[in-house]
């Protein structure tokens, strides 16, 4: 089984106990926020974070729309539960860079105003993840193959994307229908016991993937982002083919393979979208000497 699948199914069954760890989580935040300027409250000494009370616990009701609020805190847990699977890469400075990125092209997305939170997480794996709430995270193993920020904004874009349209969102109000509907969990253990159950399942729900149309709509969300901020927009068509060109063997692109459509099949979609329409900005910026680049 997947190292991400596997300790994800464990972060499920510690957010069913109550112990979520949102040290990392925590950490991010903070580091983010002395990067911009903004008073840290990071605490001198690690000490992980008690889970929530029950009257903490956020609602997903199984239809219409869950408050944003709501929403942020459920996302919130879910990247905790991650972070616990893979913690942050140990470099204030990329962590700082890939959040400035990361602000600049989700604010020409539909959701400016969320307060969108960006991670480089330790992995030699190829991926990245979006929670409901604005955390991103992409693995060290995909921040590798990009050549320049145009590459960096086209994957964030992507991830932005899921966020805006609430896929993992409503992937998670699915679940929560199917379970009212049969009514068995609400009768067997309660409202509070099942909403913390399918946040925990969250974090397998972003290593299980999302279905196809989810994902190339997000491709074609992705590219418009970072046109829209003023990048190359053929930077997410550039990372595409650089993991198309890995082999389906290798172990660093088995759960990206597994979870998303085929690279050539992404690539083809898009180019049907895309046409002639962004050939003009060919020469927008792609910033190659900005990108922090890691050792």
């Amino acid at each position: 089984m997947n190292r991400f699948l596997l300790l994800a199914m464990l972060a499920t069954m510690a957010t069913e106990s109550g112990a979520i760890d949102f040290d990392n989580l925590k950490k991010l935040e903070d580091r983010i926020k002395g990067a911009t300027g903004q008073s840290s409250s990071a605490p001198q000494a690690p000490r992980a974070a008690p889970g929530p009370a029950p009257s903490q616990v956020p609602s997903i009701p199984p239809v219409g729309n869950v408050p944003e609020a709501d929403e942020v805190k459920i996302g919130r847990q879910i990247a905790g539960n991650l972070l616990g699977a893979a913690p942050l890469v140990n470099n204030p400075a990329l962590q700082a860079y890939v959040n400035r990125v990361g602000r600049w092209v989700a604010s020409a997305s539909e959701r400016p105003d969320l307060k969108w939170t960006f991670g480089v997480i330790e992995s030699n794996d190829v991926n990245a993840f979006a929670a409901p709430g604005g955390y991103v995270f992409l693995t060290r193993g995909l921040y590798r193959l990009l050549r320049d920020e145009a590459d960096l904004a086209g994957v964030l874009g992507h991830e932005i994307a899921h966020v805006v349209r609430k896929h993992h969102l409503k992937l998670l109000q699915k679940s929560q229908a199917i379970d009212v509907g049969s009514n068995l969990l609400k009768d067997q253990i309660g409202n509070q016991k099942v909403t913390k159950t399918l946040i925990g399942s969250g974090a397998e729900i972003l290593a299980r993937g999302l279905d196809k149309d989810a994902e190339f709509e997000a491709d074609r969300m992705g590219v418009v982002l970072a046109a829209r901020a003023g990048y190359d927009p053929f930077g997410l068509p550039a990372v595409l083919q650089e993991i198309s060109a890995a082999s389906a063997d290798s172990s660093s692109v088995a759960l990206l393979f597994k979870t998303h459509p085929h690279p050539d099949e992404r690539l083809a979609r898009l180019g049907e979208a895309m046409g002639d329409r962004f050939d003009a900005l060919k020469r927008s910026k792609n910033l190659q000497e900005r990108l922090v680049r890691l050792p």
